[in-house]
């Protein structure tokens, strides 16, 4: 099984970032308002960013880190051909 820290791009164009071990699930369960109470006030959100990894703890520790870092930080992980945020 795999797991996966993502970046979501609200509607207010805030970032979310979280983990999950299915990101298609993860985006529409954030979508139909169920995901995260930061989210539910700023839908619809959008996927803009995943890693892969093999453990639940890996992308957790990825996600701690990545709620670490700054929004512009944040947006050079984003690849170039996608939409900038």
């Amino acid at each position: 099984m795999s797991y996966y820290t993502y970046i979501l791009k609200c509607s207010d164009d805030t970032l979310y970032t979280g983990y999950t071990d299915d990101v298609n699930k993860r985006l529409a369960t954030h979508n139909s308002g169920k995901g995260a109470k930061y989210t539910k006030a700023r839908l619809p959100v959008t996927l803009v960013y995943f890693e892969e990894y093999e453990t639940k703890s890996e992308a957790m520790k990825r996600e701690a880190s990545i709620k670490k870092l700054t929004r512009q930080e944040k947006l050079a992980l984003l690849p170039e051909n996608q939409m900038q945020v």
